[in-house]
Order: C-alpha cells, then sequence, then structure tokens
C-alpha cells in the first residue's frame, strides 16, 4: 500500500482539518533524498483564534465527563493507532527520515502505549478523604488546569504528541499542538484518531507554525498550561514567557549525558548501551549518552569492539526494513553536526570513526566516534544532536563521578558494571533526572521522565505527569457550630 504523505489540511481544529493559504508556506523535506513532499501553511491569527475558541469551549464538556469516560476514548485511541502501526510508522519516516525498522517500533508504539496508560488510571484521579478531629474532616479533589499548550520538537513527532495529549486529557484538559515546523505531519493523524475514538470536537487541536505561533499561545490569557519539548535556549525563553502569566509548566530540554563503562562491565552491552546512547536516530535524542567515560583498562578493547560493531550499520532508504541507519532531519542539523566533528579534530580529539557525510542523496551523516576527548573540549561540553560519540578516559570512581557532573545540564546518564552495588551508590550521586543501570535511552511510560537542571522542569509520563496537568483543591468540611471571638 502506497502512503501518501501529503496531509489533507495543514490544521486539525474543532474536529476537522483547516486550511488558510494566508499563512506562510512550509516545505515539508524527506531528509533522505532532500525533495519536498509536502506543502502547508503556518498558522494565520484567525486559525490561532480558532483553535483558542474550540478548546476553551471544549475543554468545559469534557471536563464534566467522568475519569472512567475519557479513558474510554484515550483506550480506543491507542487500539486504533496500534492497528494503524504500518501506516503510521512510513509516515514518521517521511516526516523525520528515520528507519521504518526504527519507528514501526518505536514511536507510534509509543504513543499508543501513553494512551493506553493514561487511558487506564484517568479513572483513578480522584482526591481523598482526610479525618480530622471534633468530627470535622476534609476532601480533596483533583482538577484540570483548563487549555494546555503542547509545542513539540522534530525527532519523534508522534510520540512527543502523545506523551503530552494522554495525560493532559486525561486530567480533562484540551490541548492545542504546535509540531514542529520540520516535522508537521504526524500529529494531524494522533488528532484525526483521537476524534474518530470519540473524542469530542476542540479537545485536541494541531496548528503549524514557527516560533511565533508558539509564542501567540503561550502568551494568550486563556492557555493555562504550556509543555514544551526542545533546546535549552528555546526552553529558557518559552519558561520566561510562561512565567509573566504564572502558567503551568513542563519544561523537557536537552542534554549532554554521561555514559559510565566500568572495567567489569560486560562489553557487548557496554557496546550495544553506546550505539543505542549514541546512533539510535542518527543520534537525534535528547537523552542521548554523548559523554562516554570508559575505564581506562579497557578503553581499547571497547574501542575495539565498537568499531567492529559498526560495521553492521546499514545506510539506505529509510523506508526499507533492512535499513537501520537513517539522515538527520535536515540540511541545517545536518551544517551543524558537521561543524562540531571539524571543532573535534581541531581541538586534538582522536577521530576513530566516522566523521564524514555519507556519499549519498540526503542528510546522512556518518556514525562518528572521537576517543582521547578531555573534558574542556567543545564536543564534550555542548549538546550536539547528531551521531557523534565522546569516548573519555578515568581511572577511578570518584574520579568520574566528580567529571560526570561537572556540566550545566542534568537529563539523563547511565552505568555500565557487574558490581550493581557500585551501579547504585553512581546513581544515588548523579545528578541527572532519567538514568539506567546495564542499560541505555529505554522509555516506558509507566516510568516518569525528566530531567534536572538545565535539563527541565517537571516530569512526563508515569503518574508523576498527573501532578502536572492538574490542581488539587481543598475543602474543609466543620460539622459542629464554629467557634468565634465575638
Amino acid at each position: 500500500m502506497t502512503i501518501n504523505p501529503n496531509p489533507t489540511a495543514s490544521h486539525f481544529v474543532n474536529g476537522t482539518y483547516i486550511d488558510d493559504t494566508d499563512g506562510q508556506p512550509i516545505e515539508v523535506i524527506y531528509p533522505s533524498t532532500e525533495a519536498c513532499i509536502a506543502t502547508i501553511n503556518a498558522a494565520t491569527s484567525e486559525v490561532i483564534e480558532r483553535a483558542l475558541v474550540s478548546a476553551a469551549a471544549a475543554q468545559a464538556e469534557w471536563a464534566q465527563w467522568s475519569g472512567t469516560e475519557r479513558g474510554r476514548v484515550l483506550r480506543r485511541a491507542a487500539e486504533i493507532m496500534r492497528e494503524r502501526n504500518h501506516e503510521l510508522s512510513v509516515l514518521e519516516t517521511f516526516d523525520t527520515g528515520k528507519p521504518y525498522q526504527e519507528t514501526s517500533v518505536a514511536d507510534a508504539t509509543s504513543g499508543a502505549d501513553a494512551l493506553e496508560y493514561f487511558g487506564g488510571i484517568a479513572a483513578t484521579l480522584t482526591g481523598e478523604h482526610i479525618q480530622l478531629a471534633d468530627g470535622n474532616w476534609a476532601y480533596t479533589r483533583r482538577e484540570p488546569l483548563g487549555v494546555c499548550a503542547g509545542i513539540g520538537a522534530w525527532n519523534y513527532p508522534t510520540q512527543i504528541a502523545c506523551w503530552k495529549a494522554a495525560p493532559a486529557l486525561a486530567c480533562g484538559n484540551s490541548m492545542i499542538f504546535k509540531p514542529s515546523q520540520t516535522t508537521p505531519l504526524c500529529a494531524l493523524k494522533v488528532a484525526e484518531i483521537l476524534c474518530e475514538a470519540g473524542l469530542p470536537r476542540g479537545v485536541f487541536n494541531v496548528i503549524q507554525g514557527h516560533g511565533d505561533v508558539g509564542e501567540a499561545l503561550i502568551l494568550d490569557p486563556r492557555v493555562d498550561k504550556v509543555s514544551l519539548t526542545g533546546s535549552v535556549p528555546t526552553g529558557s525563553k518559552v519558561y520566561a514567557a510562561a512565567a509573566a502569566s504564572l502558567k503551568h509548566v513542563t519544561m523537557e530540554l536537552g542534554g549532554k549525558s554521561p555514559l559510565i563503562i566500568f572495567g567489569d562491565a560486560d562489553i557487548e552491552n557496554a557496546v550495544s548501551g553506546a550505539i543505542m546512547g549514541n546512533f539510535y536516530s542518527s543520534g537525534q535524542v535528547c537523552s542521548n549518552g554523548t559523554r562516554v567515560f570508559v575505564e581506562r583498562k579497557i578503553k581499547d578493547i571497547f574501542l575495539k569492539r565498537l568499531q567492529e560493531r559498526l560495521t553492521s550499520v546499514v545506510v539506505g532508504d529509510p523506508q526499507d526494513p533492512l535499513t537501520n541507519y537513517g539522515p538527520l532531519v535536515s540540511g541545517q542539523q545536518l551544517a551543524i553536526v558537521q561543524d562540531f566533528v571539524r571543532k573535534g579534530i581541531d581541538e586534538g580529539a582522536r577521530l576513530v570513526a566516522g566523521g564524514s557525510r555519507c556519499q549519498r542523496e540526503g542528510f546522512f551523516m556518518q556514525p562518528t566516534v572521537f576517543a582521547d576527548v578531555t573534558d574542556d573540549m567543545t564536543i564534550a561540553r555542548e549538546e550536539i544532536f547528531g551521531p557523534v560519540m565522546s569516548v573519555l578516559d578515568f581511572e577511578t570512581e570518584e574520579e568520574v563521578l566528580e567529571r560526570a557532573n561537572r556540566t550545566e545540564f542534568g537529563l539523563a546518564a547511565g552505568v555500565f558494571t557487574r558490581d550493581l552495588a557500585r551501579a547504585h551508590r553512581i546513581i544515588a550521586q548523579i545528578e541527572a533526572g532519567t538514568c539506567f543501570i546495564n542499560s541505555y535511552n529505554d522509555a516506558p511510560v509507566e516510568v516518569p521522565f525528566g530531567g534536572m537542571k538545565l535539563s527541565g522542569v517537571g516530569r512526563e509520563n508515569a503518574r508523576a505527569a498527573i501532578e502536572h496537568y492538574s490542581q488539587l483543591k481543598s475543602v474543609f468540611v466543620r460539622m459542629g457550630d464554629l467557634p468565634s471571638p465575638f
């Protein structure tokens, strides 16, 4: 079956596709061929207004539904998403360039997991009864925030739309979601599926555009919550703008995460962790463990086995299920990564693998490995968001712990060792919000995901996300007469 990536229209508002050709045209470029596969229009002020009006009106109705009723809709949407996993995965590959081998197991599937999980707990989102002295008592109510604005990144467009929508909708909120202008296609299908599953019109809307569209949502007084996935500079601006009117925020930002490999680690698993933490999605994952600290006594063995494993990379048509390594998302991102590689060479890092653009059409970059990297090098300090691994040596546990924490970021971290006591000891002292032991980059929706320091505010997924999409109301009930001083 041939999948047409061209969308029905640019936006999905109040339960239907709409367009406004007055909006700025945005070309959708397929990263594998550099060809334009669709053109959409950015949301005009009229489209933004329609989305805000419909979201506010629909939220009032949706909030009156019971948690059981809301959960039923989300679970049905999850079922539809799984039934259409192939079509959604092909579209995700068109949108991002990621190989179908990856998108078919990691994108729409994760989105469906989120819808199913939050659909399953929606009926449990209740308050509590609190017994007090003198027969008095109190109770709490968990209530929605109102209209939420979701602002997505370009690396996981389907997953991010669902990770934000599922908890927001389970709590009784409505959402206006703005995908990245680089990958605008997949969120439209999420909106379509939610409506097909029975979501009232206007509860989940998708509008397209650049930063000015997101800014219009953030600054609008009708928006009660902003959830952003993006870079630290963007997150800082959005956080400041939202703080001006004390909006609720969730910020899932970038990182420069440490992956620590001790001498007693299983080498095959450690290499697998380094590959998953650097080259999956061609390195375009915020939680990637791009600072790979390897105990010096096994560094040569690790590098040799890593180079051997990289010979299994299959670069090709991302729609071919045999392809396991795709292009970067855009020419701009490719240029950024190439500049970091030049800096790594100029600053004295030893290039042991890759380092060049692949000799084919598309934005393909070879998996790149630098060794003998020091903490002060640019490639060890700044987020690259591409397939570039920095391998650093270390001698002692105390040394690597101090160096691993010597960063302004704090999104993720990983430890590979057979000594589980040491693993837990290290993780307890690592300044990161999402950590792994003898694994890397797993993201089950049952587990909270988020960072510390500049890597973010709040958590996505798990019951922790409910705290960021709802608010508690406390009610004191007096059962007798009320004492008064006069």
